[in-house]
């Protein structure tokens, strides 16, 4: 007789503060979830290290295809600053089931969802907007260099921590879309794009947003997005070229 075992759901873990994982790191707080998982700020109990721990919902890691494409990918772009540095996996059992824990390093700062919900407004000053996109741009730029794709970039999937007048920037999340290609890379564009627009308050501001900011828009069409900033590196170079009126021009 066939076995009939099903991989278990799992919709949230709210692990407790204290709680261990793979005998080896503490849990101290939830730093966010999403549809593959949660990840939590742990510390490593030999070392008292800070880490960050990805674990994966069963259901959406069968046979570890998600934590593999993870590390794989992570490993890759370890020579990309913008990129997370991966460590290992571990594994732990949670209400019986085999769970999949991806160790990544641990990085100070706020999500981008957080920074323009705490700001006047619901947007960010202009300076600090384009500041985060150009680093963005510039992060992006050296991905597809290594012929790689980021697949899911937006507001809640961006940590940003401020340094002086500088702003560093960490993507937290990486999406799965195949093989990678140029479509792949300019839906990195698109979405890059997008992220600026949502930085500025979206379609409550956009009708007042000076020429140079509504040039990068685009209005959000895809289409002109791309005609202008075909790749990363094109819309970087703009951004590094491009004349800024003062408000009094």
């Amino acid at each position: 007789m066939q076995s009939t075992t099903k991989t278990p759901r799992i919709r949230s873990f709210s692990l407790a503060r204290g709680r261990v994982i793979g005998g080896k790191y503490v849990v101290e707080s939830l730093l966010g979830g999403g549809w593959e998982g949660e990840v939590y700020r742990v510390t490593e109990r030999r070392t008292g290290a800070s880490r960050a721990a990805k674990l994966f919902f069963p259901q959406r890691n069968n046979d570890d295809k998600a934590v593999t494409f993870y590390a794989r990918k992570l490993e890759s772009l370890r020579a990309c600053p913008i990129v997370l540095k991966y460590h290992h996996s571990e594994s732990f059992r949670f209400r019986g089931a085999p769970v999949t824990v991806l160790i990544s390093e641990f990085v100070e700062g706020r999500i981008i969802d957080d920074l323009i919900d705490s700001s006047p407004g619901k947007r960010l000053p202009e300076y600090e907007a384009l500041a985060i996109f150009y680093n963005l741009a510039v992060g992006l730029e050296q991905i597809h260099a290594e012929r790689e794709y980021h697949g899911d970039l937006h507001s809640g999937n961006v940590l940003v921590k401020r340094r002086g007048v500088h702003f560093d920037v960490k993507l937290v999340d990486l999406f799965d879309l195949g093989k990678p290609s140029r479509a792949h890379a300019q839906y990195d564009v698109v979405a890059l794009v997008r992220l600026l627009y949502d930085m500025l308050g979206g379609q409550r501001w956009y009708a007042a947003q000076r020429d140079e900011i509504k040039k990068i828009i685009c209005g959000l069409r895809q289409s002109l997005i791309l005609s202008r900033y075909p790749t990363a590196r094109r819309l970087r170079e703009h951004l590094d070229q491009f004349e800024w009126r003062s408000s009094g021009a």
